[in-house]
């Protein structure tokens, strides 16, 4: 694992004792704009996705892996590779970290960097992407620093209490 192994944090595969953690941000309807989500999930469909998470990238079409602390096994946020696109050699990835004081330390930072490294060398693939509201400036920082292009928005694309908000779509094409 040391793939997903950096300097602060790793990235590991989710756990059945990962149920409340994924449960709470499931249902923190505070972020549910940024995953399309509409309605709260049980404890029973969750467990049943944890039942099933492992299942391979090219059967799922996503992977999705907590992050944690080097000192620590509980997870903090996660982060993933979704619509996993494996004969065009591209997928999107969304990363959240839980709590604000595990924010704005680097952590993110260095998710996303083990990520992209495993997605490029590891699945071979070629083009990763990211959908962003335009107005959330940390994640459109974030993933620009990573050379991630702006390569066009999406016009009143996501309807966000009763207002319709444009998005972002970024785009890394693998250098190699």
């Amino acid at each position: 694992m040391v793939t997903l192994r950096g300097q602060n944090i790793y990235l590991r595969a989710l756990e059945p004792d990962d149920l409340e953690f994924v449960y709470s941000i499931e249902n923190d309807e505070s972020i549910w704009e940024v995953s399309n989500t509409q309605t709260p999930y049980s404890r029973f469909l969750i467990r049943q996705y944890l039942e099933n998470a492992h299942q391979d990238i090219y059967e799922a079409k996503q992977l999705r892996l907590a992050i944690c602390k080097n000192q620590d096994f509980s997870a903090i946020g996660l982060i993933d590779l979704f619509d996993f696109d494996p004969k065009n050699n591209r997928a999107g990835v969304g990363i959240l970290i839980k709590d604000s004081k595990n924010r704005n330390s680097g952590i993110g930072s260095e998710a996303l960097d083990l990520l992209i490294h495993y997605a490029f060398s590891k699945l071979n693939v070629h083009q990763l992407y990211a959908n962003i509201d335009i107005e959330n400036e940390v994640s459109l920082t974030l993933f620009t620093n990573f050379g991630f292009q702006n390569i066009g928005i999406k016009k009143q694309w996501n309807l966000v209490n009763g207002q319709y908000k444009d998005e972002a779509l970024f785009q890394l094409i693998n250098p190699s």
